[in-house]
């Protein structure tokens, strides 16, 4: 399939967001960005970092969805005050279909057990993270967004309720594999982008549902069901 202006700057926006998460990365602990400190306002952070305040906000999300930052509501982001090692291994890219296959197949398999384990340790903090990433999540769609950093950050979420630092850490390492395969399933999958992405909120609303009513099986279940669909929204039957 020939590549297309849009796929053009959508992988641009990305590598650009990359950057920015680096450079943020970098200023954490720094003066002024120490644990707990208040972070500059999104204009203003955009324009000393030289980028779009969407660019912005796909790095921040990447933050946030990794602990390194919180937010306030009407108050803006913060450092956490505890900063977790997430160290990034490197799986690669995904370069042909079956290799993209088997990576939504091992994605049902580690968050399906991730989310049944989340449902059984939750905390309501935890909980309530997952409904605000799913919201988040939400409200990008309303607003016009493609959602993408929302929606890494709503299955980061989870794996950071499962109880086990080394899922949430996995689904970190592979953020960028997971950002291209929600990309590609989007672009590609043959229904109308309307219906597909009205599934993924339902799917979402489903698995926070499973987890808050502390149903292991069902939140398992849900995932999968979750990572299933895709699979079906990009293969087909």
């Amino acid at each position: 399939m020939p590549t297309t202006d849009t796929d053009e700057l959508s992988r641009e926006s990305h590598l650009l967001s990359d950057k920015v998460y680096g450079e943020l990365l970098r200023l954490l602990g720094s003066p002024g960005f120490e644990a707990s400190a208040r972070l500059p306002g999104e204009t203003a952070l955009a324009q000393r970092l030289g980028v779009s305040r969407p660019v912005l906000r796909q790095a921040l999300a990447r933050l946030r969805s990794e602990g390194r930052i919180t937010t306030q509501k009407g108050s803006g982001n913060y450092v956490a005050q505890v900063q977790r090692e997430v160290t990034a291994s490197h799986f690669g890219t995904l370069s042909n279909i079956p290799d993209i296959r088997a990576f939504l197949d091992f994605r049902c398999c580690i968050e399906g057990e991730a989310a049944a384990r989340a449902a059984r340790t939750r905390t309501s903090e935890q909980l309530g993270h997952i409904q605000k990433c799913q919201q988040l999540f939400e409200t990008a769609l309303v607003n016009g967004e493609d959602a993408i950093e929302e929606d890494i950050a709503f299955h980061q979420a989870v794996a950071l309720a499962c109880g086990n630092r080394f899922f949430d850490m996995t689904m970190s390492a592979l953020a960028h594999q997971t950002r291209f395969s929600i990309g590609l399933v989007r672009s590609l999958a043959g229904r109308p982008q309307g219906e597909r992405l009205a599934d993924v909120c339902r799917e979402h609303a489903a698995i926070t549902d499973a987890i808050e009513r502390q149903d292991a099986a069902a939140a398992a279940d849900a995932m999968r069901q979750h990572l299933q669909g895709g699979i079906l929204r990009l293969f087909g039957q």
